[in-house]
């Protein structure tokens, strides 16, 4: 049988969103603010924090606003040891925080690429190292890195943040073998698409578009899971994506040019 994991609890420490200032982010730490957390948001726009901050006033926990680049290593490093000094030690990390920079491979931008690996890849590693530090002192902690869907395969306009969030995955599969022999739990989100600011950008269809309230309650569920490293949704889309990874490259291809649209593309001049 599966060993049980380690799951976090608001008696255990604080819980550390990162990319907090809207979406995905808003939404969990919100939910985890109702559930009685503790939560230290982190974002680069101080004004939305603070304004989430004052969302969670009438609940039962509280939303505490330490804004900053995830970009930036040592003030990550800073920020995570002000948490431990002087509010109680991060019990749960959320790695949230992402960019979605679409590319059309034709006439690709090198420094959205850049970005995109800045942010998504090395703004996760950022805030995971340093709280792996400090979780294994405690021998116990409970880490969730958000990666996507987009990462299981190559999809149109992703080549930059399709491969960041491929890098996520093989991150968060390969960290696991080591935080599990210190107590600390680490797992995998791999959101479908999400209706966001971003999203809404997309020029193709989006099956089983979800908000950010029903993601944020997905994971929430997923990280109180005993046994589960990913948590992936919706999931007759993650089935279907899968079953999709299985195919050779010629079927895989024609298959996703015909359902995004892109074979009535026209043609570079």
């Amino acid at each position: 049988m599966p060993q049980r994991k380690f799951i976090a609890h608001p008696s255990h420490g604080v819980a550390w969103v990162t990319g907090a200032s809207s979406g995905i982010g808003h939404a969990l730490a919100l939910d985890l603010a109702n559930e009685g957390w503790r939560v230290v948001v982190t974002a680069r726009s101080e004004k939305a924090l603070q304004e989430l901050s004052c969302k969670a006033q009438e609940m039962p926990g509280e939303i505490i606003a330490l804004p900053g680049d995830v970009r930036n290593t040592q003030l990550m490093k800073d920020h995570c040891n002000a948490i431990e000094q002087e509010l109680g030690g991060v019990a749960l990390l959320v790695a949230n925080a992402g960019i979605y920079l679409p590319q059309d491979g034709l006439n690709a931008d090198v420094e959205a690429f850049r970005t995109s690996f800045d942010v998504n890849l090395m703004g996760t590693v950022n805030v995971v190292l340093p709280a792996i530090d400090a979780m294994k002192e405690r021998g116990r902690g409970q880490i969730a890195i958000v990666s996507s869907v987009a990462g299981y395969r190559g999809l149109p306009t992703s080549a930059a943040y399709g491969a960041s969030k491929a890098a996520l995955i093989n991150l968060a599969e390969s960290l696991k073998f080591d935080l599990d022999l210190a107590g600390i739990r680490i797992q995998l989100i791999n959101p479908g698409f999400v209706d966001t600011p971003a999203t809404r950008s997309n020029p193709f269809p989006m099956p089983h578009l979800i908000t950010t309230g029903e993601a944020a309650r997905e994971i929430l569920d997923g990280m109180k899971h005993p046994t589960r490293f990913e948590i992936a949704f919706p999931k007759a889309f993650v089935r279907q994506l899968k079953a999709l990874g299985l195919l050779p490259y010629r079927a895989y291809f024609s298959l996703v040019a015909r359902t995004t649209g892109w074979n009535k593309k026209h043609r570079a001049g």
